[in-house]
């Protein structure tokens, strides 16, 4: 059984809040965001192959791929990592290059709960909220909570 995730996108406001729990110690959950392999493995949607352009997960470094979905559309993302503190904080811009100007401002907080248990938090804000439904509009739902489900696997 899988944790269920949260998603909270308040009526009128340009901002989302995500929080999923995982059966894992905090090191490993981090790692699977450190680790652009591992990413690759994990996030988006099921069915939808990740290539890796770029990945340096430091301070003022750079990240880029692109999903195919079975379909053969793809999909490309980006953004620079602002703040990096390993196994507890990732600050970071995100843009679907689909939806060109919406770039968002993304805070993943990583907290041990104990008995190798880790709670994600991810708040994200957009320029707008016409941008921010958008992201919502376009399956973000849909990639998070199956991504998270394949994550739970690696992590396994």
């Amino acid at each position: 059984m899988t944790n269920p995730v949260t998603i909270t996108a308040p009526a009128g406001v340009p901002f989302i809040e995500i929080v999923r729990e995982f059966d894992a110690p905090l090191e490993a959950v981090y790692n699977a965001y450190a680790d652009p392999e591992l990413v690759r493995q994990w996030v988006g949607p099921n069915g939808y192959e990740t290539a890796i352009d770029a990945y340096d997960l430091t301070s003022g470094g750079r990240w880029r791929y692109v999903q195919t979905n079975p379909e053969g559309d793809s999909f490309a993302f980006n953004g620079v990592f602002h703040r990096v503190r390993p196994n507890e904080l990732i600050i970071q811009t995100f843009e679907w290059e689909g939806l060109p100007d919406q770039v968002s401002i993304e805070t993943l907080r990583f907290d041990d709960l104990g008995d190798g248990r880790t709670r994600l938090t991810g708040w994200s804000v957009f320029p707008s909220v016409e941008g921010r439904d958008g992201m919502v509009e376009n399956g973000m739902e849909v990639g998070v909570t199956e991504g998270y489900e394949r994550l739970d696997a690696l992590l396994a």
